[in-house]
């Protein structure tokens, strides 16, 4: 009997964190949603809305603290109770960057874009698929599924360089677009390094799936 219900505490924590990270995923896309539609009213609610992100990741700390303290896991359990904690690190730390996106939505409303927005949004879309696919490999405890995600890395770096070399080479050749290059830079950092945090929940997906310590940020 003790055993089931610390079983149905642990399934109830991975549903938290499955939770939290839609959470985050959505406010992601309504973040580009909001840049490229320049709706501050969009952008201040993801601001707003970082606050319940905030209270999901410590709701699910508070709970793992409680089961690790009264239940005394050995061994696999522990492991997830561990990386649950560790995930919801990660998912709280993409909210805080898709917040900074929203932040920086604000800062280029009114103005018209110096370049279309083309590598940004595919980043945003390459980094909430990531995203959506290790929530998805979490679920089913894949190792696999979790390699193949971190993998995709690899394409988010290359439209990252893309934004780099293009916006780079408009601010050298036109100076009044310094500050609203700056920020589109900002950005497309921020998506960069949403792609980097979901490659680290690939880690500790296969941690817990396999035991095996990872680096997948290569």
């Amino acid at each position: 009997m003790v055993r089931q219900a610390f079983k149905e505490q642990v399934e109830e924590l991975l549903d938290d964190l499955l939770v939290m990270g839609q959470m985050v995923s959505h406010a992601l896309d309504e973040a580009i949603q909001a840049l490229v539609r320049q709706d501050t009213k969009l952008a201040q609610q993801i601001i707003d809305g970082d606050r319940d992100v905030n209270a999901a990741q410590h709701d699910i700390d508070e709970k793992c603290l409680v089961l690790i303290a009264t239940q005394q896991p050995m061994a696999g359990d522990l492991r997830t109770l561990l990386a649950v904690t560790n995930i919801a690190a990660e998912l709280e730390r993409i909210g805080d960057y898709t917040e900074g996106i929203a932040k920086l939505v604000l800062r280029v409303v009114g103005q018209p874009f110096i370049k279309p927005l083309i590598d940004i949004p595919h980043m945003a879309d390459q980094s909430r698929q990531m995203l959506t696919s290790i929530l998805q490999a979490f679920a089913d405890q894949d190792a696999e599924a979790a390699r193949r995600v971190a993998a995709s890395d690899a394409v988010v770096d290359r439209l990252y360089s893309q934004v780099l070399d293009d916006v780079q080479a408009i601010m050298e050749r036109e100076p009044r677009t310094i500050a609203q290059g700056t920020y589109l830079l900002w950005i497309a950092h921020n998506l960069e390094r949403i792609a980097d945090r979901t490659t680290n929940i690939a880690e500790r997906i296969v941690f817990v799936v396999s035991g095996e310590v990872v680096d997948l940020n290569n």
